[in-house]
């Protein structure tokens, strides 16, 4: 065999070895999901029209070794009787993630988040006016004990109504 082919056969060997040795990517965690539907009153509008929200929230959380991540997803079907993209609906909107240590009694809390940019969403409506849309947030994160799950509470502020944010609650995920 000549210098060079057993260079080159060398050279295979040794790429083959250090390819089998590299470390395989892992696999994104899988997330487990909840969600929940609430019709929630304009409590500043009391005319002739239809006025609730039809607004949905997913939960999502998912583990990867002691490492929970959390987001939500927000769909809405609004009431079809305000302006086109009418910015003076809320106060105030925001969702807020939360990861929730899982235990006996009332989960404590162990890393939340507020997501305001859901006012502008929910004030915004589709090409032919209807007041439709979804959000999603940023992925929240933290270091949990054996068994988490994430959690989202939506606080509206409907302007003129003087009652400030309103809480409604939504399904958790189940534990991770």
């Amino acid at each position: 065999m000549t210098t060079i082919k057993r260079a080159a056969v060398a050279a295979l060997a040794m790429a083959a070895v250090a390819t089998s040795a590299a470390p395989t990517a892992t696999a994104a965690p899988a997330y487990k999901c909840a969600s929940s539907t609430r019709d929630i009153d304009d409590s500043s509008y009391d005319g002739p029209w239809p006025d609730n929200w039809k607004i949905t929230v997913k939960t999502c959380a998912a583990r990867s070794g002691a490492t929970v991540y959390t987001y939500a997803e927000v769909r809405w079907d609004g009431a079809s009787f305000y302006p086109v993209d009418d910015m003076t609906i809320f106060d105030g909107a925001k969702l807020r993630v939360q990861i929730k240590q899982s235990r006996e009694g009332t989960d404590p809390v162990v890393a939340e988040r507020d997501f305001p940019g859901l006012e502008a969403r929910l004030e915004d409506t589709t090409s032919t006016g209807a007041r439709t849309g979804t959000y999603r947030t940023a992925t929240i994160h933290h270091r949990a004990g054996p068994s988490a799950l994430g959690d989202s509470l939506l606080f509206l502020d409907w302007h003129g109504d003087g009652r400030g944010y309103q809480r409604h609650d939504y399904t958790a995920s189940p534990t991770v």
